[in-house]
């Protein structure tokens, strides 16, 4: 018998961790864009036609004729990006690596279009290994592995608990709506009444009073509400509009009722409402596309190119899940993003539950039981921080849980409201109809 034998469950946190790192390096291996050019060769002294391929970690150069592979660093090694002229002619893109400068040239769409996605990808990457800190050179633990999968989950219901709170503000004003439609409707049914009535009858108002002209109330500009309403991301992105020579730096800020698309600038660009929104294609993890149909006209699209658009894809397609749609290069991201969710689901309490167990009670190992067929498994064991760590966020996890919980059933409460309010509306509007044309 093996001194260490494996259990079913620890083969299974096995399997997720191994997918896990798959994705994720295959969203590193995804080619983001890349570009025919030409790439100054310092050896042989001359120009090498070829393609500047961009992933999300690194920049490469790939010579046409022989597919020999001249660049090849990371993101990180770069010190500079500029635009330069070489031999006082042709616009050139520099490249500074650990001491080596790369020469490209004849870059196409332009090089506006490359300089701004390379630095863009650039600038994100350095952010990103800033707020690593130290922490990345430490092999994370698995308490460490668990938070992190524990904050993820906080940070989707976060993002759900604001989208359902802009959805409980539209109820809210629905139901504001009808009630001003029910109070219009009684004046109209006294009015009707007074019509219904004989000139002659001494209770009619027309003998004695004549109605006086109401005057308008002067109510106080309500706020806007789409200033009010909470962010749930907003983004650094590399714009396209129209033709591929056209991309600019920007911004896309996710709202609960839509999105906006905004220059360096912050110059509003284009705003798109969630209800006017038709189709969201997902061309990689980094890339999308935002269309509004017409009819007669030409339809309005963007294109966005971001480092953190996997940030935004899972809050998009929470938002927009009848009208987002992955391409044929994006399907694996969204394949390798859901089925490791599908499981961790249950498996991320289950596993919390056991290391908890195990910081509390070191002497009983966690996920194990008694039975002929079960097998106890050496476990990792976690600090008494992470434990405490962990036991916080759950707390918070369970307060977000409650909280949904609780404005999803004053949401049922008000859909009932609403549906009863609108039948008793229309059944007095047909009412009134009927009494009108008996008048006619």
């Amino acid at each position: 018998m093996d001194a260490n034998p494996v259990s079913p469950a620890g083969l299974e946190s096995v399997s997720l961790g191994e997918e896990a790192g798959q994705s994720e390096l295959m969203n590193e291996d995804i080619r983001i864009h890349s570009w025919p050019c030409s790439y100054y060769l310092d050896t042989s002294k001359q120009w090498i036609p070829g393609k500047l391929s961009l992933t999300a970690t690194s920049i490469k150069f790939t010579a046409d004729k022989t597919g020999e592979l001249l660049v090849d660093f990371h993101l990180s090694a770069i010190g500079e990006i500029k635009k330069e002229s070489s031999h006082l002619i042709f616009s050139s893109l520099t490249i500074l690596e650990k001491g080596t400068k790369h020469w490209f040239s004849s870059l196409h769409p332009n090089r506006n279009v490359v300089f701004n996605i390379l630095e863009h990808f650039w600038r994100e990457q350095l952010l990103s290994s800033q707020e690593a800190g130290a922490g990345a050179a430490l092999e994370s633990s698995k308490g460490k592995e668990l938070t992190g999968m524990l904050e993820g989950s906080q940070k989707r219901l976060e993002d759900t608990a604001k989208v359902l709170h802009s959805q409980g503000e539209q109820f809210d004003n629905i139901m504001r709506g009808l009630h001003k439609i029910e109070g219009d409707m009684d004046v109209a049914d006294r009015l009707l009444t007074e019509l219904e009535s004989p000139s002659w009858w001494p209770f009619s108002t027309k003998l004695w009073k004549t109605p006086v002209e109401a005057k308008p109330k002067e109510t106080p500009a309500a706020p806007d509400p789409k200033a009010q309403e909470g962010i749930l991301l907003r983004i650094p992105v590399i714009i396209t509009h129209r033709t591929d020579s056209n991309a600019k730096p920007g911004k896309l800020t996710v709202l609960p009722s839509g999105l906006e698309i905004q220059d360096c600038n912050s110059q509003l660009l284009h705003r798109f409402e969630a209800r006017d929104v038709d189709d969201i294609w997902v061309h990689t993890p980094y890339e999308i596309s935002v269309r509004q149909r017409f009819i007669g006209k030409p339809d309005t699209s963007f294109r966005l190119l971001a480092a953190r658009m996997p940030e935004a894809i899972p809050i998009l397609q929470m938002q927009f899940s009848k009208k987002i749609q992955f391409l044929e290069d994006a399907l694996g991201f969204a394949g390798a993003r859901k089925s490791p969710q599908a499981d961790l689901g249950t498996s991320i309490w289950q596993a919390a539950t056991g290391f908890l167990g195990a910081a509390v009670n070191p002497g009983t190992p966690a996920g194990s039981a008694e039975g002929p067929d079960k097998e106890q498994v050496q476990l990792q064991k976690i600090s008494q921080e992470e434990a405490k760590e962990l036991r916080q966020i759950l707390k918070k996890l369970k307060g977000l849980a409650l909280e949904t919980e609780a404005e999803l059933e004053r949401q049922d409460e008000a859909l009932d409201s609403i549906g009863s309010s609108v039948d008793r509306a229309t059944l007095t509007i047909e009412r009134q109809n009927r009494r009108m044309r008996k008048l006619t």
